[in-house]
């Protein structure tokens, strides 16, 4: 947990960091046009110029025509939310062991040095498999039924710890999109507003309200999409750990079993 405040911290002081620049560099354009002796032909090669740009100029350019005021909340969105999905990706691989070499390790060991053998071979072990196996041995003397009954509730708890942190990348999910949309209506409100004050309908003259509300939806699908992508697969993986600690529970009870009638 300290190290995903670690990331989190990290990942907000880039974000707020990048934010500052966007802005300078949004200082340095307007600068550039208001002392040019001519404004037209600045603007078309400003333009070519943003065309054959990198990417990550162009989506740096992007990001300060969508107006920083909208596009900094989801940057700050998928920033977190990818600091909070690659964490658990870790955790999760980490939490990936080879169950059928445990177990075959766990049945040998209990048939040649019994249960505090066993227990040991988990102690060893990592992985929430090796932690089930380790808290149903722990209560052998107690009789098989405790025995299941802590095997069950314990992967209760181990299943707890395995999901936390998918309600904050749902979170983001949820909410990127909404930004985005907000940003659309206000970029529109903005934009009438201006035909209203002129009486008028110029292309020139709603095009930048319009020009903002379809960047910022733009940002938030893109930062919606990409936190699915990772939530699906931290999901995936979880359904995987915990269909294998079910059949590893099950396994464990039936070596139990056979060993108290020997």
């Amino acid at each position: 947990m300290k190290k995903l405040f670690l990331i989190l911290a990290v990942a907000g002081l880039c974000s707020f960091s990048a934010v500052n620049v966007f802005a300078q560099d949004e200082t340095a354009v307007e600068q550039v046009v208001e002392t040019t002796d001519a404004p037209l032909t600045t603007t078309t090669e400003a333009e070519s110029q943003t065309e054959n740009a990198p990417m990550h100029q162009q989506l740096k350019q992007k990001f300060i025509e969508g107006g920083v005021e909208w596009m900094t909340p989801l940057l700050l969105c998928l920033i977190i939310g990818l600091a909070v999905a690659i964490e658990r990706v870790i955790y999760l691989n980490m939490a990936t062991t080879n169950t059928a070499k445990l177990t075959q390790e766990v049945e040998d060991a209990l048939r040649n040095g019994g249960i505090e053998a066993a227990k040991e071979v988990c102690r060893n072990a990592r992985g929430p498999v090796a932690s089930i196996f380790y808290q149903g041995l722990s209560r052998y003397d107690e009789g098989l039924d405790v025995v299941e009954k802590t095997v069950v509730s314990y992967g209760s708890v181990q299943m707890g710890q395995m999901e936390s942190g998918l309600t904050w990348i749902s979170l983001f999910i949820a909410v990127a999109p909404m930004l985005g949309f907000m940003g659309t209506v206000i970029g529109m409100v903005a934009a009438f507003d201006s035909i209203e004050k002129a009486g008028d309908i110029s292309p020139t003259m709603v095009a930048g309200g319009i020009k903002v509300a379809l960047l910022t939806t733009l940002g938030g699908l893109i930062v919606a999409v990409i936190l699915q992508f990772f939530y699906n697969y931290i999901v995936s993986k979880i359904d995987s750990l915990v269909i294998r600690m079910e059949d590893s529970s099950i396994t464990l009870v039936d070596m139990l079993t056979a060993y108290s009638k020997k």
